[in-house]
């Protein structure tokens, strides 16, 4: 069975042409994007579902955590939060459960029509009772099992090697290790006095992923927690791992996605990106946040959103939502649903400033319908129409808004002005 990655080298798939047609690509152009690691399509071959593409020329796309923790373990409530998160808009999911039955939960999550990412350390630790205990064949075994149950992408740590922990030592930062999967590493590397054997044995690795058709997401274990972290030396040391990593993966005919850059001040968002990005030589990047401040817990979805959109803005193509309970709890219903609305509002901003037809047209159409006065085309054009709807009518049905009543600016000009042309995108 051949790749994605090298069935694109010798012509384009079904599943390209499917999302060049939803991306206003050509079909050829999204080839030669998947080939050469600029596009990813999460979509493993042993799970239909619908699928979505990732990467260079595509809308920014946007991820949905769920999944129990040992304090908190309900897994109806996982999945009741994963189908609140895609009637919100979330284009896949990740099962980061650490609590309960964790093959079965994942089992429920991927009978779900969305690609699905998983962090199989996760697993390997509840296994072994203790990251201390993990060992290479474990965490190897627990990666095929997920490929195996139709997993699309996966975290894996793999640049937290020995060479970051050195980094992180000779420059100690105020947080330490932030990413659990990362600490679990450091943890493992700390116990053994060994390389991380995702790191040591990542050719290996390769041939699972190849085996199954799954999208590696190389993971920032050591993206800083704290924006006094933002510039010591371990993120660094990681995004120059990753490089190579990310390299040899499209060279075995992996696609891969590169994750980061963790808590970091909004002036330093563009500069992390574009480094990322040239080191990966433009691989698709996918992130948390970035969070521009630590200080505004209960708002962190909108302290991401504002990192998310910079990042965008500077080539980020993926954002994962984050809830306004990160840092405090685990997500709700609530939670989940209004982290994936902003996260969705950031994601159309973002796909605006890559001069998406699509997010343009929808800009253009609102426009027309607010000059019209015509709310049931507003609340179409909207991002998020329900509440649109329910703001609008909570002062009874008439014609404009209640802010500006009969003082309407446009009512009173629209006669006077000349309507301009459309300028609807092909």
């Amino acid at each position: 069975m051949h790749t994605l990655v090298q069935a694109c080298l010798r012509g384009v798939p079904p599943e390209v042409e499917a999302i060049a047609r939803e991306e206003g690509l050509t079909s050829h152009a999204a080839a030669r994007a998947v080939a050469r690691g600029r596009i990813v399509i999460p979509a493993n071959p042993a799970r239909p579902h619908r699928i979505c593409a990732i990467g260079e020329g595509c809308r920014v796309r946007v991820n949905v955590n769920i999944g129990t923790s040992g304090a908190r373990c309900d897994e109806d409530l996982e999945v009741e939060k994963a189908k609140a998160a895609l009637r919100e808009g979330a284009d896949t999911l990740m099962d980061l459960s650490t609590g309960g039955d964790l093959a079965r939960i994942r089992r429920r999550i991927l009978e779900l029509d969305v690609p699905v990412g998983t962090v199989p350390i996760y697993e390997a630790v509840r296994r072994a009772g203790s990251a201390a205990d993990v060992d290479a064949d474990l965490l190897f075994s627990v990666i095929r099992e997920h490929c195996k149950q139709g997993v699309d992408f996966l975290t894996l740590h793999c640049g937290v090697n020995r060479e970051a922990l050195e980094s992180l030592r000779a420059d100690p930062r105020t947080m330490g290790v932030v990413s659990r999967g990362g600490a679990f590493h450091v943890a493992m590397m700390a116990a053994t006095g060994e390389e991380n054997p995702l790191y040591a044995e990542y050719d290996y690795l390769l041939e699972i992923l190849a085996e199954h058709d799954v999208v590696a997401s190389l993971g920032d274990g050591m993206r800083p927690g704290a924006l006094v972290d933002a510039g010591r030396l371990a993120k660094t040391t990681e995004y120059l791992a990753l490089g190579h990593l990310a390299k040899r993966a499209l060279a075995a005919g992996v696609q891969r996605m590169i994750e980061g850059p963790g808590h970091i001040p909004a002036d330093q968002i563009g500069y992390n990106v574009r480094t990322i990005k040239e080191l990966t030589d433009g691989a698709p990047l996918y992130l948390l946040g970035p969070l521009v401040t630590d200080v505004a817990p209960g708002y962190d979805h909108v302290v991401g959103a504002i990192g998310g959109v910079i990042a965008a803005m500077n080539g980020a193509d993926f954002l994962c939502m984050v809830s306004p309970a990160e840092h405090l709890a685990l997500p709700d219903v609530r939670d989940i649903v209004e982290g994936t609305r902003v996260a969705k509002v950031a994601a159309h901003i973002g796909s605006l400033s890559r001069g998406a037809g699509q997010t343009k047209n929808r800009e253009i159409r609102m426009a027309e319908a607010r000059r019209s006065l015509d709310w049931e085309k507003q609340f179409e054009a909207a991002l998020i129409p329900d509440e649109a709807r329910r703001i609008h009518e909570r002062d009874g049905v008439i014609e404009t808004c209640s802010m500006c009543g009969d003082l309407c600016a446009i009512k009173m000009v629209r006669e006077i002005l000349p309507v301009p042309e459309e300028r609807m995108e092909p």
